[in-house]
C-alpha cells in the first residue's frame, strides 16, 4: 500500500461517521416524538391558616321561633269580632277575637244590679244591729238601776245579736254577688282570645260569623290564629348520632340557608335534645339547636326556612394546612417539584371538608396537585401548572 492511500480514511469508516450522527438525531426524534407529554395539573400553596373539627346535619334542618302560639278560644262560639289581618304585628295582650257572648254580658250586668241590691240590704240590715245595740246597752243600765226585769234586757240582747246576724248575712250576700260577677267576668274572657306576646300573626283559620271550636282531646282541629315571635329565631336539626358525642351547648357554629346564598351565619349551640330519635327507615339522629347570635337585618328571615348547621367542637389556629382534596387514601399527596411530580407521606392532625392540617411531610410554600382525578396524573410524570386555574 502506498504512502497517500495510508493517510485516507476508509470507505467504510467515512460512511460510518456520515451515518452515525443522523441514526442519533433519529433516534432522539423518535424519543422526543414518542415520550409522554406534560400532563396540566392544578395545583395549590401549602400556606398557614386555620382548621376547624366540626360537625354538621344530615338532614335539612328549619328555621322555627322560639315562641309560636297556635290558639283557639278556650270555649266554642260564633265569631263575632275578628280583629286583626294576616301578617299584623300585636302586642302582649292585645284582643285578637272575640265570640258571640250577650248572653254572657245580660248574667254580668244582672249581676252588677244584684250587687247594688245586696249593698243596698246588707246597709239597711247594719244599720238595725248598730240600733239594737245601742238598745240593748240602755237595757243593761236600766237594769242595772232595776228599772226593767232581767227578761227584759235579755229580750234586748238577744235582738241585737239576730241584729248583727242579719247583717253579717247581708255582707255575704255582697261577696257573693262579687263572686257571681267574677264568673261572668271570666265566662267573658273565655269569650275572647288575647295575644300571649307581642309577635306577628301568621295565619288565621275562621272569619266574622263562623262558628270557632276549641280542639277535643285527641282530635286535632285548625286554630283559629297562628301567632309567631319572630324576634327570636333558631334553626333544628339533626346529627348523626355517632357526631352527637362532639356536640354540647354553647359551642359556636355557622348556619346556611338556600333561601339566602352565599352568606353563613354566626351562631351557637342552645339545646342538644337528650335523647336518640329511633325511626323506621331512618339513621338514628341526635336534634341540635342553633340560634342565632345576631338575627339577619337586611335578609327577609322566615320561619319555616329550610337550613344547614356546622358546629365546631376544635379549632387549630395559624397551622400548615393544604385542601382536603388534594389528600389522597394513605395520608398521600403529590407534590409538584421542578416540572415532575413526587409522591409525598404527610402526617395530619384536625380535618373537615376543606382543609386538612399538616404536621409533617410539606413545607409551607410546597405546592400540591389538587386534579387527581386527571389522565395521566401520577408520581414522576411531567406537569405543568393549569394556568386558568392561578388562583387556587
Amino acid at each position: 500500500m502506498s504512502a497517500s492511500s495510508a493517510g485516507k480514511p476508509s470507505a467504510a469508516f467515512r460512511r460510518v461517521i456520515i451515518i452515525l450522527p443522523i441514526a442519533v438525531a433519529l433516534i432522539f426524534g423518535g424519543w422526543y416524538l414518542t415520550r409522554a407529554k406534560p400532563v396540566t395539573v392544578t395545583l395549590a400553596k401549602v400556606a398557614r391558616g386555620t382548621v376547624e373539627a366540626a360537625v354538621s346535619n344530615t338532614r335539612a334542618g328549619t328555621v322555627k321561633a322560639c315562641r309560636r302560639a297556635k290558639m283557639a278560644p278556650p270555649a266554642g262560639g260564633q265569631i263575632a269580632a275578628l280583629l286583626v289581618k294576616k301578617g299584623e304585628r300585636v302586642v302582649a295582650g292585645q284582643v285578637l277575637l272575640r265570640l258571640w257572648s250577650k248572653d254572657l254580658q245580660a248574667e254580668e250586668k244582672l249581676a252588677r244590679e244584684q250587687l247594688g241590691t245586696a249593698q243596698t240590704q246588707a246597709r239597711q240590715a247594719c244599720l238595725q244591729a248598730d240600733l239594737a245595740a245601742k238598745e240593748a246597752e240602755r237595757a243593761r243600765q236600766l237594769q242595772a238601776q232595776h228599772f226593767i226585769s232581767p227578761e227584759g234586757l235579755d229580750q234586748k240582747v238577744s235582738a241585737a245579736r239576730v241584729s248583727r246576724a242579719g247583717c253579717e248575712a247581708a255582707h255575704s250576700m255582697v261577696e257573693q254577688s262579687r263572686s257571681r260577677i267574677a264568673v261572668a267576668q271570666a265566662g267573658l274572657e273565655r269569650m275572647t282570645l288575647r295575644a300571649p306576646f307581642a309577635g306577628i300573626v301568621a295565619d288565621i283559620s275562621g272569619e266574622q260569623g263562623e262558628f270557632a271550636t276549641p280542639s277535643p282531646p285527641g282530635i286535632p282541629t285548625p286554630p283559629a290564629l297562628d301567632l309567631i315571635d319572630d324576634s327570636c329565631l333558631y334553626v333544628s336539626a339533626p346529627i348523626d348520632e355517632v357526631d352527637a358525642a362532639h356536640v354540647r351547648e354553647g359551642l359556636p357554629g355557622r348556619i346556611t340557608m338556600d333561601a339566602i346564598k352565599g352568606q353563613q351565619f354566626p351562631a351557637k349551640v342552645r339545646r342538644v335534645a337528650p335523647y336518640v330519635l329511633d325511626l323506621e327507615k331512618q339513621a338514628r339522629t341526635v336534634e341540635v339547636e342553633m340560634e342565632f347570635l345576631q338575627l339577619p337585618k337586611a335578609e327577609h328571615l322566615l320561619v319555616g326556612y329550610s337550613a344547614d348547621v356546622e358546629i365546631i367542637y376544635d379549632s387549630h389556629a395559624n397551622v400548615l394546612r393544604i385542601p382536603t382534596s388534594a389528600l389522597m387514601e394513605g395520608k398521600h399527596v403529590l407534590v409538584y417539584r421542578n416540572g415532575v411530580l413526587e409522591d409525598r407521606v404527610v402526617g395530619t392532625g384536625l380535618s373537615n371538608w376543606e382543609y386538612t392540617e399538616i404536621t409533617s411531610g410539606l413545607g409551607e410554600g410546597d405546592q400540591v396537585v389538587l386534579s387527581l382525578d386527571r389522565a395521566g396524573v401520577k408520581a414522576g410524570a411531567r406537569a405543568l401548572p393549569d394556568a386558568s386555574a392561578s388562583g387556587k
